[in-house]
């Protein structure tokens, strides 16, 4: 019997039609909700196309896109400065600043920097620390992306096995907070656990985010278990010779075992996008 598809497309354009609404609301009451983002040119251009896509589906919802763009070679303080800037304009009201940034630029001060009131992705320490008190739930948008897709098949968190592969500070480690706040039982891998595969195949909840291509075979995955592949890999198709996304889940095979399961692209992804324009609202609405 194969696994069901945890279809992350169709329940974000179900969150952005939620989300389009309540921008509608904001705008008519003469306040409408608008997002600042920084993209510095890193020679990176996934960042700048990332931009552009994200400033068409704000079109989309109602919700002003202003990007603020810094030259290549700028400087760690001339990226402070445009981030304190936007910290004291009285009129922006969600900060997020596109990575990756250009070497020698240390991304972890330029998060402390964001003002954690305006942080739309949660990636400031002190609201990634808010979720681990369970005093917010403005965790990282790909863990809460991830907590949505979980929730979408209906599935009671509370006493299951949960593991997780991969402990990065933006989606490993708040997924695991996410999931101990549910009351589930948490196990967190990485590239030193001992019995990896035994762990994996005892998970009720397999959630992979290491970042390695196929990493996850069916012989890793427990019969019927849930698996949200969170795992984002650029790799080359021997048949095509094009390179082509794929997650950490060999997803064929192991959709002969699981119970649910959720693509790559196609999962996490386009959550996580909803969840961020979701912030957005949030914050306008104050």
């Amino acid at each position: 019997m194969g696994a069901q598809l945890i279809d992350g497309k169709a329940l974000a354009d179900e969150f952005r039609k939620r989300t389009a609404t309540r921008a509608g609301v904001l705008r008519d009451q003469g306040k409408p909700a608008k997002l600042d983002a920084v993209l510095v040119d890193s020679g990176d251009n996934g960042a700048r196309v990332y931009a552009e896509n994200q400033a068409l589906t704000c079109e989309v919802l109602g919700i002003e896109y202003r990007l603020h763009e810094l030259p290549v070679g700028s400087s760690q303080s001339t990226i402070e400065s445009k981030v304190i800037e936007l910290n004291l304009d009285p009129t922006v009201h969600a900060i997020m600043v596109h990575m990756p940034l250009p070497d020698g630029v240390d991304s972890h001060d330029i998060k402390m920097l964001l003002d954690p009131d305006k942080d739309v992705e949660g990636v400031n320490p002190a609201n990634i620390g808010n979720v681990v008190y369970g005093r917010s739930m403005r965790a990282p948008c790909t863990a809460l992306a991830t907590l949505k897709l979980i929730d979408s098949t209906g599935i009671d968190l509370k006493g299951k096995r949960c593991v997780v592969v991969g402990a990065s500070v933006v989606v490993g480690r708040p997924i695991a907070v996410l999931l101990m706040q549910r009351e589930a039982t948490v196990i967190s891998c990485n590239k030193f656990t001992v019995g990896m595969k035994e762990l994996c195949r005892s998970a009720d909840v397999l959630i992979p985010a290491a970042g390695v291509a196929g990493l996850i075979t069916a012989d890793m995955v427990k019969p019927g278990a849930l698996v949200v592949d969170v795992g984002v890999n650029r790799i080359l198709d021997p048949e095509t010779g094009k390179k082509q996304t794929v997650g950490d889940v060999a997803y064929d095979e192991v959709c002969e075992v699981a119970g649910w399961v959720s693509p790559v692209p196609g999962g996490v992804g386009p959550m996580t996008v909803a969840v961020l324009l979701q912030n957005v609202v949030d914050l306008a609405e104050g």
